[in-house]
């Protein structure tokens, strides 16, 4: 990095007190050891319930390199990581979660590859520690998502990345409600690439990714970036209309040349409640998409900030965030030529 070249890391957390201190270690060994600055670190607290938010007071007492942003309530992790990035002041910025499966000694690999010229390097998790259904579904998920959709989505990789500030503003403009920024970030386009990283356990605690907001992210991530699930109705829909044309034509020819109906109550009953499955299934996906319009229509806030520390001192909290970013016309030239 270059002299001057100032570093943010951007983490959301929610009850993470057992961790806080070695996240902070950590974090701040690594930061040490990066030249450039002064860098920063941007911690969101999502609505925590724990001494997260106390632990984190105190440590920007101690370090003037934390920023802490506490949310209003719990908005989802996605929220959170939003909010870090529309804090962060750096000219690099590596975002993170802060339950240490994503290493804080990475960052200087990270770094490494993006002197060589990258906007965005992604780490791309090996080894994960969990159980082997759960990375059976992110494995599936993962290459499920990236044959579906609109966009070139990575195998493996998670919000652990750095992006260069051109990245982030871009990001920062996008205005939707229902956010998948791990793709939104393969979207914004400029030159990418990986890292391979193997993917720790957590430090202590347990997940505040319950299996339903595990379901909601991937839902978030399918049906932000395809629309294919649409494109499967009709094609299943053109597909029962050809087979019950020519059903209906078997039927006849039995009746006409044959003298016979073909029987087959039991047939007939299993094939209409197949339908009607397929129907009721697909208007859900249907309803998912208005849905998400309706959400996007109302433009709610992302997330409401309750109070900032900057250098140890409280500094006034923003009443609500809307997507505004400044104009910046180097930046959007450059990203149309990326696309």
């Amino acid at each position: 990095m270059n002299p001057g070249t100032r570093l943010s890391v951007a983490i959301p957390l929610h009850n993470e007190e057992a961790g806080i201190p070695e996240l902070l270690r950590r974090l701040g060994a690594v930061l040490d050891s990066v030249p450039g600055g002064p860098h920063e670190i941007v911690l969101v607290d999502d609505g925590s319930r724990d001494r997260t938010l106390e632990l984190l007071h105190a440590a920007a007492l101690r370090d003037p390199r934390l920023v802490i942003v506490a949310l209003s309530r719990n908005f989802g992790h996605q929220a959170a990581l939003s909010a870090a990035l529309d804090h962060v002041s750096g000219d690099i910025v590596v975002a993170m979660d802060g339950d240490l499966q994503d290493r804080p000694e990475a960052i200087p690999e990270l770094l490494a590859k993006h002197r060589e010229g990258f906007d965005v390097v992604y780490a791309q998790r090996v080894k994960r520690k969990e159980s082997w259904p759960l990375r059976l579904s992110y494995f599936v998920f993962y290459r499920l998502l990236a044959s579906l959709a609109d966009i070139r989505l990575p195998h493996d990789s998670g919000d652990f990345a750095l992006m260069s500030r051109e990245v982030v503003n871009q990001m920062r403009a996008a205005p939707e409600h229902n956010r998948y920024l791990r793709g939104l970030r393969s979207w914004v386009g400029f030159r990418q690439t990986g890292v391979v990283v193997e993917r720790d356990e957590r430090f202590a605690g347990m997940t505040n990714y319950s299996p339903l907001k595990l379901v909601k992210l991937a839902s978030d991530g399918l049906f932000s970036f395809s629309i294919v699930p649409l494109r499967a109705a009709a094609m299943l829909g053109l597909i029962a209309i050809v087979l019950s044309a020519g059903f209906s034509a078997y039927t006849l020819y039995a009746k006409l040349f044959m003298n016979r109906a073909p029987a087959g109550f039991t047939s007939i009953m299993l094939f209409m409640s197949f339908l009607a499955g397929v129907q009721l299934f697909f208007l859900g996906v249907i309803g998912e998409y208005i849905g998400r319009i309706y959400q996007e229509t109302k433009r709610r806030p992302i997330y409401v900030v309750g109070s900032v520390i900057r250098q140890g001192q409280g500094v006034a909290a923003q009443p609500h965030r809307f997507v505004t970013p400044q104009y910046n016309p180097k930046v959007t030239a450059r990203s149309a030529g990326n696309q």
